[in-house]
């Protein structure tokens, strides 16, 4: 009896501390709440970390790139119209000359002393004029006392001298230029090149070497392409205003640039299936080169109040494209796009998507449809870095 009384007593203390277990947490969780959350961790597992961004609505330049090579706007190669010795070089190279400024002169002496004999010639002519003029006025006067075959004779002398007058200033004036062309001026404003003569050196006019090359860089030019199938388009916003166009460095990191579209090419390269443009850039700060390889964009036209998301929220599959949009539960939802223009980190999402949502743009490959998320929005620094030259 003394052992069943025992079993009795432990048997009663253990019902007893039940009771008061089961007491004190329906006291502390009235609701199974806890119970409940542990159950759903259990079944969902903890939260994926993923990094996200809005889906916004915004205004969305269309561009189309390509490769282009700077020209100077006009490029001359500076030489010699006559024969002579230079005797002195009037600029540096890498200069930036002014129209009309003296580059080279040549030994005038030659030029100048023809010149002076066409002159010295002309006042001997108008000498010999001026004395045929009073002859004819004595013919003139003497009246029937002169025959008619002297008067006419001297109207002839007055005739040709005159000619001659007329005939003396035409060499005059070409002497002049001969002497002017001794002279070597810029036909241009622009940077001068590598000197190509030296003083000393005897130049001709036959000669295709030139004393120096100089490019117009303000403005400048750069000649690229575009595939041909977007020839109606650019034609058609062309004819309304001139069209935008960038210039960058050949990484795309930079821009250099920016002018507007000036000349679309009259014919298409069949070979290529491409049109040559050209673009105008005002270039005030040199930062465009004749011969520099730069990329190019041209603004063909701006999508209004598109859906814009960043290019890293889309993700690729064999059935598509498609997005990962975090819920109001904190659960990633999986959502099919399309996407119709992509550049500088942003894509323009036309279906799927609607501005408000967030969208993962990290940690993806960790996520399914429903996995429960914890969210940090994404820097706008990297996304800032790359469009800072639009």
């Amino acid at each position: 009896m003394t052992k069943s009384r025992t079993i009795r007593w432990v048997l009663l203390t253990a019902a007893v501390c039940l009771l008061g277990y089961f007491g004190w947490q329906r006291f502390h969780d009235p609701d199974g709440t806890a119970k409940s959350e542990r159950a759903q961790k259990q079944l969902t597992g903890p939260a994926v970390r993923v990094t996200i961004a809005p889906v916004e609505k915004a205004d969305f330049p269309v561009y189309l790139t390509g490769l282009g090579t700077v020209q100077g706007f006009n490029t001359v190669v500076v030489r010699t119209r006559i024969d002579g010795q230079i005797e002195k070089i009037a600029f540096r190279e890498g200069q930036l000359v002014n129209q009309g400024d003296l580059l080279a002169q040549i030994d005038p002496r030659p030029y100048q002393a023809v010149l002076d004999q066409a002159k010295a010639k002309k006042a001997q002519d108008e000498a010999n004029l001026a004395n045929a003029k009073l002859d004819l006025q004595r013919f003139t006067r003497l009246g029937e006392f002169a025959t008619r075959q002297q008067t006419d004779t001297q109207r002839s002398t007055v005739a040709q001298l005159t000619a001659q007058l007329a005939a003396d200033d035409a060499t005059i004036f070409n002497a002049q230029t001969q002497v002017d062309y001794t002279s070597v001026k810029a036909p241009i404003s622009g940077v001068a090149g590598l000197r190509q003569v030296d003083v000393g050196n005897i130049v001709n006019a036959s000669t295709q070497t030139g004393i120096v090359t100089i490019a117009q860089v303000e403005p400048i030019a750069v000649i690229f392409t575009a595939p041909e199938d977007q020839l109606p388009y650019i034609s058609e916003a062309q004819s309304k205003e001139p069209l935008k166009v960038i210039a960058l460095t050949t990484d795309g990191k930079k821009t250099l640039s920016e002018g507007h579209l000036a000349v679309i090419n009259n014919q298409v390269d069949t070979t290529s299936g491409t049109i040559r443009l050209k673009a105008v850039f005002d270039n005030k700060d040199h930062a465009l080169w004749p011969g520099q390889s730069v990329s190019t964009r041209l603004l063909v036209k701006t999508l209004k109040e598109a859906t814009v998301v960043p290019d890293d929220a889309i993700q690729h599959s064999t059935n598509g494209l498609y997005a990962y949009v975090v819920n109001q539960d904190n659960k990633a939802e999986f959502r099919k796009v399309t996407v119709s223009q992509s550049i500088d980190g942003r894509s323009v999402v036309d279906d799927g998507l609607s501005p408000g949502q967030q969208v993962i743009t990290g940690g993806q490959y960790k996520v399914q449809p429903g996995t429960l998320v914890s969210t940090a929005v994404a820097s706008s620094d990297a996304a800032q870095s790359k469009v800072k030259h639009e």
